[in-house]
């Protein structure tokens, strides 16, 4: 892409009408389905999905996994932890995905005040998981058809466990673009089998814990850049957990044969970053743009060897896993919020550590849609939520709504929007349509303020943040910036 001027596009509060939308996606090329009216009868948010297990989710809203960077640094939650997760017990949603991703060793935090689950804070988890049944009981009448996951992680070479500016990786491979971008020589050691072996113990005891605390399923978590997503791409590692897809999945596959030992009964699920492109750079403009690299780039999980596109060939061989090994639930995300993050999270104002996007990001939504769509034509047994619509914004409702009514996606998974507007799924479903002072603008806070240390959090929209000091020195950053 040519960095002499940066790319224009319009805002979705310009987007008035359907035939605005309409128009304007044709202009810019995205393909994304929506309808002009949502229903008023027989929605097909409000319709309930039945598992193989037998338990049924009550409808076809999904909350995403959020972190906060606001646990306590054992690993507990804090109140605003714990506020959180009651946002998510009363949004109406039926599936709760993971609520957060929870960290199965020190080690491997993303952050140190990143949730962690083990013998200690067990009760904490017990305490959360029943807290998610009452207030949502509460506000509902009955949490019979609540479905509850809790997501396992280890961040791999995003690991930042005892500074928040510090980076402490654990890697699988030399990545040619990653090692240089985030300071790691070609010689930074990697994780050795002996090493990986003993992971999979922690996650196979963090499932357990989980199954006791009364979670209905754990996410193994294989998505944006973290080690699970990390093995997929590991075709340069030596050893049996490198080289081949048989040993590149060996990390999940035996995850999964230990729960199944240990925790029979335990539903699985995966979030999974079914692409992934190059990673992305700041150009002179401040527009995003691929890093050059020689040759094929063969560390795109779902990427065309150019990395510049996605080849779900491989994909779609880790589904037929997913199948053969009996796990139904599969979040569908996309790339990583740390090299290509409007891949992840289209956004029009990036976070402190971002770039402006490369595309309007309709595109980056449109891509989600297409990539679900494409993967639940070939796997309609598998219980698919899709992400990456927050940015839809008053348009979120009519586009979730046609994607259900076409079969594209079984759930529509709702991420940053659920922070500044927690009630959303459950004024869809009422009729009582959307309430524009709450919806997310995708103004990137909520990262930017991690991004530098602190919590997160909607400072721009949620009166409980916005008073806070962090508020304020977010608002200095982006001056800055």
């Amino acid at each position: 892409m040519s960095t002499k001027h940066r790319p224009t596009y319009k805002r979705i509060a310009q987007l008035k009408t359907a035939d605005d939308l309409a128009s304007y996606l044709g202009e810019i090329g995205a393909d994304i389905p929506f309808d002009a009216e949502l229903a008023t009868t027989n929605s097909p948010y409000g319709q309930p999905y039945s598992l193989n297990s037998g338990r049924t989710i009550g409808n076809r809203f999904c909350i995403l996994p959020m972190e906060g960077w606001d646990g306590t640094t054992d690993g507990r939650p804090s109140e605003h932890t714990k506020r959180r997760w009651h946002h998510f017990a009363i949004s109406g949603a039926k599936l709760l995905w993971g609520c957060e991703a929870v960290a199965v060793h020190p080690e491997g935090r993303a952050n140190p005040n990143q949730l962690m689950i083990n013998d200690d804070t067990f009760p904490e988890f017990v305490s959360l998981y029943e807290s998610l049944i009452k207030d949502h009981q509460e506000q509902f009448g009955s949490a019979d058809d609540l479905v509850i996951g809790l997501q396992l992680t280890h961040s791999g070479r995003f690991c930042k466990p005892f500074d928040k500016k510090k980076l402490q990786p654990k890697i699988l491979y030399a990545h040619p673009v990653l090692n240089k971008k985030f300071g790691l020589g070609d010689d930074y050691p990697v994780m050795s089998d002996e090493d990986i072996d003993s992971l999979i113990e922690d996650f196979i005891r963090a499932a357990v814990l989980a199954q006791k605390a009364g979670f209905h399923f754990v996410d193994i978590k294989h998505c944006h850049g973290y080690l699970g997503h990390e093995f997929l791409s590991a075709i340069g590692r030596g050893g049996k957990y490198g080289g081949s897809f048989e040993n590149r999945t060996r990390f999940l596959t035996s995850i999964v044969e230990g729960i199944r030992n240990e925790a029979p009964g335990l539903e699985i699920g995966v979030r999974l970053s079914a692409i992934d492109l190059l990673p992305f750079t700041q150009a002179e403009d401040k527009v995003g743009e691929p890093y050059e690299v020689t040759g094929n780039y063969d560390y795109a999980f779902g990427g065309e060897k150019s990395g510049l596109s996605y080849d779900l060939t491989e994909t779609k061989k880790f589904l037929h896993l997913l199948e053969e090994l009996d796990i139904e639930l599969l979040c569908i995300t996309a790339g990583s919020p740390y090299y290509n993050p409007h891949v992840t999270r289209p956004a029009l104002f990036p976070p402190s550590d971002g770039y402006l996007p490369p595309e309007d990001p309709l595109v980056g939504v449109a891509r989600h849609i297409e990539v679900v769509a494409a993967l639940k034509k070939d796997f309609p047994n598998l219980a698919i939520v899709g992400s990456g619509y927050s940015y839809l914004q008053e348009w979120l409702p009519n586009v979730g709504q046609a994607v259900l009514k076409n079969g594209d996606v079984d759930f529509v998974g709702i991420g940053r929007m659920v922070i500044s507007y927690p009630e959303m799924p459950a004024d869809v479903l009422s009729g009582e349509g959307m309430k524009r002072a709450k919806i997310c603008r995708t103004f990137s806070d909520c990262t930017t303020g991690p991004r530098n240390g602190m919590i997160s959090g909607c400072f721009p929209l949620d009166p409980y943040y916005k008073q806070m000091e962090e508020a304020k020195l977010i608002k200095e950053i982006k001056k800055e910036l």
